[in-house]
Formats: C-alpha cells, sequence, structure tokens
C-alpha cells in the first residue's frame, strides 16, 4: 500500500476521500484553488497546495499543477474523486507516466468508454442489452432524420462524448430534429471539444437504475447490487436511493439477474478495474445499457450503508494491487438508504444562491450521516457545482428512512443562502414517491410547490 494520497478534488467529496485514507493510515495531500483555501477539506488534510485561481480550468483542471504538487509533497497515489479529472483518460495516463498510481480505472479501460457510441457497439457485443439506437455517430442532419425514421419518433439526440445531459435532446418529429441535431452538435462542441453525436428511442417515462461494480487488477470483478436514481432535474440526479423499489424484498428476481448479469458483463467488455458504475433504463419491463461511469458516484453512499462495504477504501486497495476479497456471495443488502443533494439555490426558481454559510446546523439522529464540503462560516461561491453537502438517511424499511428523512431535512438548519431543502421536503412527503412510483419526469408532475 502506498502512503500519501493526493486527493484532486474539493468539496465534501475530497473531504470524505481524505477521512477515509486517514483512516487507514494513509497521509493525505489536498489541493486547492483561491476560492477554497478555507474549506474544511483543506483544513484537515495532513498538507495543501495551492494550483491556482478560482476557475476550474486553472486549479482542479489543471493537470500540470497537481502533477507538480504530487511532485513536491512526494504523493505516490492521486484519488480524483468525481467531475473535473476523474474520467480522463489523458490525465489517468499522465499519472502512469509521471510514477503515480491513479484511483482508478486502467486508461485503456477509460478509452474505450469515452465515445459512448462506440460503447453501445462493445457491450452490445457483449450481450448486454441497450437502448435501440444509430451503430454510431450520425455525420450529418440527413443521417439523423434517416435513423430517427428508422427508430421512430420520438428519440433522444445524444453527445458522443457528453455527460451530466449535457449536449442531449429530445426530437418528436422531423423539423424537430434538425432544430435539436444543430443545437447537441453545437453544445457538444462547446463543453467536449467534439460534435459527435448519436440517436437512440426515447423513453417518455423510464426509471433510472445503477448498478455498482468493484473489481481488482487481478481479474476478480462482482457487482454490488442497484440503486434508483429516477429523481431527477433537466437530467441531473436529485435523490437516490437503494434498493430500487423494483426490485426491494425479492421483487422481480429474474429481470434482477438479467440487470447484475449484464452488468458485470459491460465492465469486462471494458477491460474495467476499481469501483464504476454501469447504468441502465427501464422501461415496459425491460432494462437498456445507457453508459458506464468510470469512477466513483455522486450517490455511493446508499450503496456503502446497505452492503457495509467501504467503496473509497476499496479503491485505494484495488490501486494499491491488492486483491478484492469480497466475493459476489458476500454482498447481502440489509434495510434501506436516500440521498439528498443539498444544493446552494432557490428551491422554486432553481437559480444559485452563493454566499455566506451564517448558520450551519446538520441533523443528528439515528440513520443519519452527512457528508459536508462546507462548514458554518465558510462562503459558497460561484465558481462550482453548487452541492455543499449530501444527506443520507437509513432505516430498517424504506417507509422508516422515509419518515427519518422528513425529520432530519426539516431539522437542518442553513441561513445566509437559500437551498432546495424546501425541494426535498416536497418529494419526500409526496404520495407518489411514498408508494415508489418513480421515473425520470417525476418532478414535471409532482412534488411542486404550494
Amino acid at each position: 500500500m502506498f502512503q500519501k494520497l493526493l486527493i484532486a478534488n474539493r468539496g465534501e467529496i475530497a473531504r470524505r476521500i481524505g477521512v477515509v485514507a486517514r483512516g487507514m493510515g494513509l497521509k493525505t495531500v489536498a489541493v486547492y484553488s483561491d476560492a477554497d483555501a478555507e474549506l474544511p477539506f483543506v483544513k484537515e488534510a495532513d498538507e495543501a497546495v495551492r494550483i491556482g485561481p478560482a476557475p476550474a480550468k486553472d486549479s482542479y483542471l489543471n493537470t500540470a499543477a497537481i502533477l507538480e504538487a504530487a511532485k513536491q509533497t512526494g504523493a505516490q497515489a492521486i484519488h480524483p474523486g468525481y467531475g473535473f479529472l476523474s474520467e480522463n483518460g489523458e490525465f489517468a495516463q499522465a499519472c502512469a507516466d509521471a510514477g503515480l498510481i491513479f484511483v482508478g480505472p486502467p486508461p485503456e479501460a477509460m478509452a474505450r468508454m469515452k465515445d459512448k457510441s462506440q460503447a453501445r457497439k462493445l457491450v452490445s457485443a457483449a450481450g448486454v442489452p441497450v437502448v435501440p439506437g444509430s451503430e454510431g455517430v450520425v455525420p450529418d442532419v440527413a443521417s439523423a432524420l434517416a435513423e430517427a425514421e428508422r427508430i421512430g419518433y420520438p428519440v433522444l439526440v445524444k453527445a458522443a462524448s457528453g455527460g451530466g445531459g449535457i449536449g442531449m435532446a429530445v426530437a418528436r418529429n422531423a423539423a424537430e430534429m434538425e432544430k435539436v441535431y444543430r443545437q447537441c452538435t453545437d453544445r457538444a462542441k462547446a463543453a467536449f471539444g467534439k460534435e459527435g453525436v448519436y440517436v437512440e428511442r426515447y423513453f417518455p417515462a423510464p426509471r433510472h437504475i445503477e448498478v455498482q461494480i468493484l473489481g481488482d487488477q487481478h481479474g476478480h470483478l462482482i457487482h454490488c447490487l442497484e440503486r434508483e436514481c429516477s429523481i431527477q432535474r433537466r437530467h441531473q440526479k436529485v435523490v437516490e436511493e437503494a434498493p430500487s423499489v423494483l426490485f426491494a424484498d425479492g421483487r422481480n428476481p429474474e429481470l434482477a439477474q438479467k440487470l447484475f448479469t449484464a452488468a458485470v458483463a459491460a465492465a469486462k467488455a471494458f477491460g474495467y478495474a476499481n469501483a464504476g458504475t454501469v447504468e441502465f433504463l427501464y422501461s415496459d419491463g425491460e432494462v437498456y445499457f445507457i453508459e458506464m461511469n468510470a469512477r466513483l458516484q455522486v450517490e455511493h453512499p446508499v450503496t456503502e450503508l446497505t452492503t457495509g462495504l467501504d467503496l473509497i477504501g476499496w479503491q485505494l486497495r484495488i490501486a494499491a494491487g491488492e486483491r478484492l476479497t469480497v466475493k459476489q456471495e458476500d454482498v447481502k443488502r440489509r434495510g434501506a438508504a436516500l440521498e439528498f443533494r443539498i444544493y446552494a439555490e432557490d428551491p422554486v426558481k432553481f437559480f444559485p444562491s452563493p454566499g455566506p454559510l451564517k448558520v450551519f446546523q446538520p441533523p443528528t439522529g439515528e440513520g443519519v450521516r452527512l457528508d459536508a464540503g462546507y462548514g458554518e462560516g465558510n462562503t459558497v461561491t460561484p465558481n462550482y457545482d453548487p452541492m455543499i453537502a449530501k444527506l443520507i438517511v437509513t432505516g430498517e424499511t424504506r417507509a422508516q428512512a422515509i419518515e427519518r428523512s422528513v425529520t432530519a431535512l426539516q431539522s437542518f438548519r442553513i441561513e445566509g443562502i437559500k437551498t432546495n431543502i424546501p425541494l426535498h421536503l416536497r418529494i419526500v412527503q409526496d404520495a407518489a414517491f411514498q408508494a415508489g412510483e418513480l421515473d425520470t419526469n417525476f418532478l414535471e408532475h409532482h412534488a411542486k410547490p404550494a
């Protein structure tokens, strides 16, 4: 095992990785921008190195500065967290070239996953069910129109190099396709430097189900059951839970086995190692592969708390070359967990709400865990994602987890900025949510402000 870890991220995930690493006896190095100098993840690290001004391109995306910080401090490994450089194969290769351990999958696996249209081909060849769509990138509007006619409207146009809902839009007819194609190619080029898009069937009200994967460098790969992430706004997850209501209490065992088998087959097709997530859509009794994320997910705590697995700890051990000692039959579920992304934003208009946290008093109590990137007195700046914390609540049953969540959200005191806590309360108190009647368009029809 290496002895010193540099954490190439910020906020709550940098703080969480630091806690786990120090608990394993490792020394930690934080890197930070000028905007984050006073945040807890910087203060709690054994060492901290400034890597640039506030803009992410000058700091958390500055590969040279991060590698130099590792060299200066003698760090032997780099954990990228999620976002920023976490799925950047070039960064993973640069770490290897510098003699550093990258805590994530091999660069070759990341390269196979990078182009989502090519990833579809790869997993389809491995027998994994994929959403019906184009064989690859559609080079022009005429090709996109032809594919849409073949698939049948409505269709989803998606950036091949995309993520986070960027460069993605629905076309319901040929006239919309011409507009959407240009819109998505322009956004893909601006966000990812490549304008390639592909076309696939659009499901109007699917559920979003994902499977956690763990694999070592010695060929041992397992799934760690599923999570449901259907509560979304503009393709961004808002509330996540484990287990999915679809599979809780032994429901739909054949479909569950199909899902887990497909997830493992997809990961093997990519040559995957370390922690990753295979994402699926569920509609009309079937599951369809969407993509695989080559990193730790924001919502990983709901899996940790319902399986007892320390995913970050295993990431570090696997990166160090250790064997994964957990066997598939060892992965058991206990209870239920919900995760709420606490954002600095207006809960009705969804505008960002940066500013000082004059009061930050998180809830406590049985079944409550908080992964926070900020503390009282810190300032939330507009430079990064507006998430300030993740509230994770567990219970012996989903109903108990929901009941505890209501209490926790109601007692969460934050003053100085607006947050989306009222939105979360509307969600968990909604009858459809409590009944498990979920889909990715839930917020368009439910949990409206009074």
